[in-house]
């Protein structure tokens, strides 16, 4: 169930437990193995810069105070799933919002909605990066632009889907992930840079025509040049969905 933002939420650090913290050192440990040679250097270099450590689960008031002072962003505790209005209203205020929570070690292996790993490993050492944060505000004004629209949201996320989440990007004539969703997820890193996988340009009418999937690995993959690549489409972003809009073209929501 969505669960709607009532009051500013906080990270109980003195609330994890002894297996919240194994779980934290097991999944960093399984990722990092394979990571650094899969990753963008923008992620790797972040990892690092917002402080995070193998053995412990990340204090968010020291993850923000160093993102604070390289990029203005922050983190924002939130209970769970939160609905689009929110979503994007703390994207716009430089705010991402985080889970507290972390998947049991019972459940290692498998989890029904993501956890803490995937919203704080996944996403926030990225959020060093100047043009990736100022894309990430100006695709959520974008968004609250269009709010009560629907069909003009789904654009948006199927956008921030083959992007945020499930974003190749090519340096130095290789493919790497900077997708959070890829990040944190041991099986999707290896195959989103496979030869099994599809890879295509960054192309926005492209990724506007095509639905997004939930329950297995991409059909394709998007591969953008630069962080100031993805920067710079926002006013084409802006264009197509209000095209879509003026012309009353539906694009059916994903369920």
């Amino acid at each position: 169930m969505i669960q709607e933002i009532e009051k500013p939420m906080v990270q109980e650090y003195d609330k994890y437990t002894a297996d919240d913290h194994k779980v934290w050192s097991m999944l960093f440990a399984q990722q990092m193995h394979q990571l650094p040679l899969m990753a963008t250097k923008a992620f790797i270099d972040g990892i690092k810069k917002v402080k995070f450590l193998p053995t412990e689960v990340p204090r968010f008031s020291i993850v923000n105070k160093e993102l604070n002072n390289i990029t203005g962003w922050s983190v924002y505790v939130v209970p769970g799933y939160v609905s689009n209005k929110p979503f994007f209203e703390h994207l716009s205020r430089k705010e991402f919002p985080v889970t507290t929570w972390l998947r049991e070690l019972s459940k290692f292996d498998y989890i029904q909605e993501p956890d803490m790993f995937h919203d704080v490993f996944g996403h926030v050492p990225l959020l060093s990066e100047q043009f990736f944060c100022d894309y990430l505000e100006g695709i959520s004004n974008i968004a609250l632009e269009y709010i009560d629209n629907p069909s003009a949201v789904e654009l948006v996320s199927r956008i921030y889907w083959f992007t945020v989440e499930f974003g190749l990007i090519k340096e130095e004539n290789q493919l790497k992930i900077y997708g959070a969703g890829i990040l944190s997820s041991p099986g999707e890193s290896l195959y989103s840079l496979s030869n099994k996988a599809v890879h295509e340009a960054f192309d926005v009418q492209n990724i506007l025509d095509t639905p997004y999937i939930k329950e297995r690995f991409q059909d394709k993959y998007f591969v953008i040049d630069s962080y100031q690549q993805l920067f710079e489409s926002l006013p084409l972003i802006k264009e197509r969905i209000k095209y879509y809009v003026d012309n009353n073209i539906y694009v059916e929501p994903n369920s």
